[in-house]
């Protein structure tokens, strides 16, 4: 189960750009918002103080007079303070107080009637009387009278910005502007600006992405030429890094990274060369030693042989040592032939090439495993139609032998050995030869060793028997040599190995697997059909 914690750290890292030119364009467009921001800001802030001291200003210049024409009351209006609304924008709020009291509130609301009011000629429209809340006249009765104009929001109407002065009959006048025009003017303001700053960033965003690939082209030849350098066969003999970058001035970072990368180059081509020149010469000693090692081993071993076949009576001790040197010599003469089929393989040395049948091979390789191994339990799963390759017999037989040969030396008796086989499985165009034990596996530390040279079993698989750890690197160099590949997979209880080759081109011919019931431990599996495993 994911944390949470750790779920929004994965989603937070997603959320980052990785390259660096997405965070140098994230980064250019960060700065370039909080710039917009920050002169939004200001241009908005700027703005509505102005527009503040414009109506302060208005307020001081009318000098309350709209408030005044409330002060006193004519018989023409039966009473009532009708105010005079000459001059005065729509929208402007006058009040009297006497005593705190709010004793007439009105707003010029730019109906017709007001200049028909001020010359006399109509009633006073009753539609200008504002209706207060307790709240509205409390707020008003906290204006000081000669002090600045506040802002205040009348529930009645709007925000207002209102001023209070001393009348003539120890009242108090209050006129005040409505605030929404300004805040209409501030609002148009930020939605240009969004706008402004929506294309500015729009276009920053496009031109900086542009103009960073260009600038960032250098360094796009520089990974070109590290893909390239990594794409060369540097652990197959290559020992030439023909690829340098171009950009190589000094006076760019880009310039010092090519720089740098070009003598790493040329580092790892000396080295290459030297590592080719010291391979070379122990493949050039190994295949001397061998052939060198050839003539007297044979000797050695004739010669234990021909004294072996002494008709006359020979000791027991000295039979017995007879007998352990041309054991010995058999076995090293049998390592000589390992090695001097590696040096071959390493020097590139062309193989036999024929049309080789895997089948035949596959029967007669277990026949001999079985001979050799009887406690063991020999299986064999063949397809109907033989399989064919192309290749050297000899080594494609030795690496079918040297599978089955590890099988058995590193497992107990009683252990079953399966030899697959399978031609073009899943379409491409493979050979695959399986040969699977149920013996107790290897360890992941040897496992990652296992095709090396001279790397011999552990506990995991006890050497019983003179083991010169070289068959499996046998296996690898002649798969390798037939284009091919070798694979292992290993757990307790089951040990795998896969040998890939490519397939004949012309698989079709008149052949048909047969087996003979010649051992009861052994089956063959041929298609569909089960029988008995015979040699051949």
């Amino acid at each position: 189960m994911i944390r949470p914690n750790a779920q929004r750290a994965r989603t937070l890292r997603r959320a980052v750009p990785r390259t660096l030119r997405a965070r140098l364009i994230a980064g250019l467009l960060a700065l370039l918002l909080l710039t917009c921001a920050g002169v939004g800001l200001a241009t908005t802030q700027a703005l509505r103080h102005f527009l503040v001291d414009r109506l302060d200003q208005q307020l001081a210049d009318t000098g309350g007079r709209y408030a005044a024409s409330l002060e006193h009351p004519e018989p023409s209006t039966g009473g009532a303070a009708r105010g005079d609304t000459r001059a005065q924008a729509p929208g402007t709020f006058g009040a009297r107080l006497l005593n705190g009291t709010v004793t007439a509130a009105r707003v010029v609301d730019g109906d017709a009637d007001d200049p028909a009011v001020a010359e006399g000629t109509v009633a006073a429209d009753t539609d200008d009387t504002v209706s207060l809340t307790a709240g509205d006249r409390r707020a008003l009765a906290a204006l000081p009278a000669g002090g600045p104009a506040r802002s205040v929001g009348l529930s009645g109407l709007a925000d207002y910005r209102l001023r209070a002065v001393a009348g003539r009959d120890g009242d108090v006048l209050v006129t005040g502007l409505p605030l929404r025009p300004l805040d209409d003017a501030v609002h148009r303001l930020v939605t240009i600006e969004l706008v402004v700053f929506a294309v500015a960033l729009v276009s920053t965003g496009v031109a900086g992405a542009l103009w960073i690939r260009v600038s960032l082209r250098p360094l796009d030849r520089v990974v070109g030429a590290a893909e390239r350098v990594s794409a060369l066969p540097l652990a197959s003999g290559e020992v030439a890094v023909p690829v340098r970058v171009p950009d190589d001035d000094l006076g760019t970072e880009v310039g010092r990274v090519g720089a740098a990368l070009n003598r790493m180059l040329g580092h790892v081509e000396d080295a290459l060369a030297r590592r080719q020149s010291v391979e070379d010469r122990l493949r050039a000693f190994a295949a001397d030693a061998s052939h060198e090692l050839r003539t007297p081993v044979a000797a050695v071993r004739g010669h234990a042989e021909l004294a072996l076949r002494h008709p006359g009576p020979v000791p027991a001790e000295v039979r017995h040592s007879l007998t352990r040197i041309e054991a010995e010599a058999q076995r090293m003469g049998a390592i000589v032939e390992d090695l001097l089929l590696l040096a071959r393989l390493d020097a590139g040395r062309p193989l036999a090439v024929a049309e080789v049948d895997l089948t035949r091979v596959a029967l007669d390789c277990t026949a001999d495993a079985r001979a050799a191994g009887p406690g063991h339990r020999w299986q064999l799963e063949l397809p109907e139609e033989p399989v064919l390759v192309t290749g050297d017999a000899d080594r494609l037989r030795q690496v079918v032998a040297n599978l089955l040969a590890n099988a058995r030396v590193h497992t107990p008796e009683g252990t079953r050995v399966t030899l697959a086989l399978s031609a073009g499985s899943g379409g491409d165009g493979q050979v695959r030869l399986t040969v699977t034990d149920t013996g107790p596996g290897i360890e992941p530390a040897l496992a990652e060793r296992v095709f090396e040279r001279f790397v011999r079993g552990d506990l995991a698989r006890a050497r019983t028997t003179g083991s010169t750890g070289l068959g499996l690197a046998i296996v690898r160099a002649v798969s390798t040599a037939h284009h091919g590949s070798v694979e292992l997979s290993t757990r307790p209880g089951r040990t795998s190995f896969t040998v890939r080759l490519p397939a004949h081109q012309d698989p079709d011919r008149p052949y048909k697997v047969t087996a003979r019931a010649t051992h009861h431990e052994s089956t063959c599996t041929v298609g569909k059909l089960h029988h008995p495993q015979g040699s051949g």
